[in-house]
């Protein structure tokens, strides 16, 4: 599948994937499974790649990184780690006071979490920020801003963006709130490996996540969320929630509604961003919220890919009238 001589061309011609010999400039790049001619650009992240010889040449710009808590208790960590963790409490999303406990940070998110139906999955309900001296705190789709004796003054302003509320700090630190159970916190590239928490290190590899408070390793989702509990009078979590078990009358109704993220509607995505993780958290979602809000948190899944969608250049039109 990759342009190399062979005996299937005449000599000095390349096989262009399609059947067809080409001179060696004009051999296409593969992406995702998707074919590129020569000269053509796409978008990583924030940086552009261009297909040169049948292969790609990209800028190297380094990126912001973004950490997604979504729906009934699904988290995608800075470098990409997708687990689920349960807990009803207040926790860290991330902060750069780690190590050892003299060091010092400019920021902390507290994610509160709360449960959201009678299965005993929990949704965020709240989020508090601390940048410096300020503390603010997003919840009932609005926020308000509490001021601390102690820390620095970092600025920080407010937008509205669509759905979403957007709190830019000027210490890098950006927040994205779509006023329900959905938070995007993105981190300037100067925090990479400088943060601790739910949502990671940041240090460009997954297979570290889930670092404990203390600093060890570990391996099971439910022990690295207890660790970044703030109170310990909260209860650990034990177990993970089934809720489609527990729920089995409402499994082939979520199955139904979910299948929109692998429908032809997300088409042009499903090469770009594997709908499967998507699919199971939106199906565990709706089986979920039992206790109205059912689509609510039907939305916030599908939402949450198509978010995925757009990062990835697939700008996708799935809300109708009757859908969300």
């Amino acid at each position: 599948a990759e342009c190399v001589s062979g005996c299937v061309c005449p000599e000095g011609l390349f096989d262009d994937g399609k059947g067809g010999c080409v001179e060696e400039s004009e051999c296409p790049c593969i992406h995702n499974n998707q074919w590129y001619s020569p000269g053509q650009k796409i978008t990583v992240d924030c940086n552009t790649c261009t297909c040169q010889k049948g292969v790609w040449s990209c800028t190297e710009d380094v990126c912001f990184g973004t950490c997604m808590i979504y729906g009934s208790g699904h988290y995608i960590t800075f470098d990409g780690k997708y687990y689920d963790f349960d807990g009803s409490c207040e926790y860290v999303a991330t902060q750069d006071f780690c190590g050892d406990k003299k060091s010092s940070g400019s920021f902390s998110i507290i994610t509160e979490n709360v449960p959201c139906g009678t299965t005993g999955v929990t949704c965020s309900k709240a989020i508090k920020i601390f940048l410096g001296k300020t503390e603010l705190k997003l919840e009932n789709k609005d926020y308000k801003e509490i001021q601390r004796d102690v820390g620095d003054d970092v600025r920080y302003w407010n937008r509205t963006v669509g759905l979403y509320l957007v709190i830019e700090a000027s210490n890098g630190v950006m927040l994205i709130w779509d006023k329900k159970t959905s938070v995007f916190i993105k981190l300037s590239p100067n925090y990479k490996s400088k943060v601790c928490g739910l949502c990671g290190n940041f240090d460009d590899k997954s297979n570290n996540d889930f670092t404990l408070r203390n600093g060890l390793q570990e391996t099971n989702a439910l022990k690295f969320g207890n660790s970044w509990k703030q109170s310990s009078m909260c209860p650990d979590v034990t177990q993970e929630v089934k809720p489609c078990d527990m729920k089995p009358h409402r499994k082939s109704w979520a199955e139904k509604e979910c299948s929109i993220i692998r429908s032809e509607v997300f088409k042009i995505c499903h090469s770009k961003v594997d709908p499967t993780p998507f699919y199971e958290a939106c199906v565990h979602d709706a089986c979920s919220c039992d206790s109205g809000g059912d689509c609510e948190c039907f939305c916030s899944a599908v939402a949450a890919y198509a978010q995925e969608c757009t990062k990835a250049q697939a700008c996708v039109f799935w809300r109708t009238p009757d859908i969300c």
